[in-house]
């Protein structure tokens, strides 16, 4: 299998929901080792380079039962749901077993090795913070979990339980929680101070390794010694000397060189979490202020290192957040899309987010309903990937120029624009996110070499052509004028 790419596109895939859907449409029950060939066809169709399996491992009778409790919360997102279409929550793990409903750990392997053969990598989960309340761990190590007294059952009933070792005796355990919300019920909170833990965390994540080709870890940033010690401190002994993910990611690494770690993380903690070892971090801040319209905020966090740009991963929906559609409306949805895939960094994408799915679906359940799907919007995610396949989006050089004034509406501060260069290969990428006609001129000064030619600008999302000088594009700029919710994908060649 080749190597990473610089700007690797991953597809997010519900595992448990896709595959009742594809069991409906073929009229017979499929596993992930019965996937038909036509379905992983048009995966690879997609001009992604992985795959996330989200929620392949095992759902213990204790996760499913408390999932059960919620059920008429679930109604919202599936109106005709029945107690079999709730199978608990993927980040309440039972065990790290591929769960026997979807294909065992024999049916992800087959189906591993047949995304390989179309170019196509496999990531899976990985939830450091807790497991299930029945997990394993949790009866045959309660030493491995955070622990408190029969006093914290009355004091902090939302963030303990009680419950029973493999030897009878009566524990107290913490629900695995962050810092600002009580505990999430279904989950059992690891120690992350706990030595044995990190050397169990290894050899967890080597067996993991040898079925994937990398691992979404949760909520990462949580098992940062200062952010452990916020929220238990007192149930857990002092710091120790070294970071969780530090004493994991390396002995990993040693067995498995090319193995990738994305994290899910949140507070502003992405550089520190890159410093110990991971490849990417979630841009949660550019979803925020693409969610706010908050233009002059993506400029900003736009000017950052590219060191450090190539490091995260955009997007626009995923299974924690709003379907974009819905959410943004779906001319600005397509705006986002721009954005993610043109940006440097790692680009996440949602299974139904091409469709215009609306309906966020709960994790619990394994169900999704009925929804008209656009694939006219379809047409244009097509059109927009098959654009980011070219080198120029991995080997190229990425810049981003200011808007200069145009009109004198102070519309300009309503455009993103930035470009890429390979060669001699030129990309220039100008978006409007908001709802007002705006106008600038993009001064393309960091190609001087423009001003020497005459060049043919060609419109990717509607194939529009237009010559322009390169003295022009350089004083006072390049001129463009975008309707509300609307961009250039500008291929630049001399004329």
């Amino acid at each position: 299998m080749t190597a990473w790419p610089n700007k690797p596109f991953i597809y997010q895939i519900n595992t448990w929901v896709w595959l009742d859907r594809l069991s409906r449409t073929y009229e017979m029950p499929l596993t992930l080792e019965t996937v038909p060939d036509d379905v992983l066809n048009e995966l690879a169709a997609l001009n992604v380079d992985a795959i996330w399996l989200m929620g392949v491992w095992y759902r213990s009778p204790a996760t499913r039962a408390s999932a059960l409790r919620y059920i008429h919360e679930y109604r919202g997102a599936l109106p005709d749901i029945t107690p079999e279409d709730v199978v608990g929550s993927p980040y309440a793990v039972g065990m790290y077993q591929v769960d026997g409903n979807l294909g065992g750990r024999t049916g992800l392997a087959n189906f591993r090795k047949r995304l390989a053969e179309r170019g196509l990598k496999l990531i899976l989960d990985y939830v450091p913070n807790h497991v299930a309340t029945d997990h394993p761990w949790v009866s045959r190590h309660p030493e491995w979990m955070v622990q408190g007294k029969p006093a914290d059952l009355r004091k902090r009933k939302d963030d303990f339980f009680s419950t029973r070792d493999s030897l009878g005796q009566a524990r107290v355990i913490a629900h695995g929680r962050d810092p600002y919300f009580p505990g999430w019920v279904d989950t059992a909170q690891i120690n992350a101070f706990n030595p044995e833990v990190r050397r169990a965390t290894v050899d967890l994540l080597k067996d993991i390794a040898s079925q994937c080709d990398g691992v979404r870890c949760d909520m990462a940033m949580l098992f940062l010694n200062d952010i452990f010690r916020r929220t238990w401190g007192g149930y857990v002994p002092e710091n120790p000397t070294t970071e969780f993910w530090a004493d994991v990611i390396q002995p990993v690494r040693e067995t498995h060189a090319d193995f990738l770690f994305m994290a899910e993380v949140y507070w502003d903690m992405e550089y520190r979490l890159l410093e110990l070892g991971f490849d990417y971090c979630y841009d949660k801040r550019l979803y925020d202020r693409i969610r706010d319209n908050d233009i002059g905020g993506i400029r900003t966090h736009l000017i950052a290192d590219g060191g450090y740009q190539q490091h995260l991963t955009r997007f626009i929906e995923n299974h924690d957040e709003q379907r974009a559609v819905a959410h943004f409306g779906l001319p600005k949805s397509k705006m986002g899309a721009v954005m993610i895939c043109t940006l440097p960094g790692a680009t996440l994408l949602h299974d139904g987010q091409f469709e215009g799915r609306r309906v966020k679906l709960p994790v619990q359940i394994g169900r999704q309903p009925e929804e008209k799907l656009d694939m006219e919007l379809k047409q244009f995610y097509q059109r927009l990937l098959q654009e980011t396949r070219a080198p120029i989006y991995q080997r190229g050089h990425w810049v981003q120029y200011h808007p200069s004034p145009a009109k004198d509406n102070g519309s300009h501060h309503n455009l993103v624009a930035y470009g890429w260069r390979c060669d001699h290969q030129y990309r220039l990428i100008v978006i409007n996110l908001t709802g007002s006609w705006s106008q600038a001129h993009i001064s393309l000064y960091l190609w001087p070499e423009m001003g020497h030619s005459n060049w043919l600008l060609t419109d990717i999302l509607n194939d529009a052509h237009y010559t322009r000088g390169g003295g022009h594009m350089l004083n006072p700029g390049l001129y463009v004028e975008l309707a509300p919710y609307s961009a250039h994908v500008f291929h630049l060649e001399r004329h």
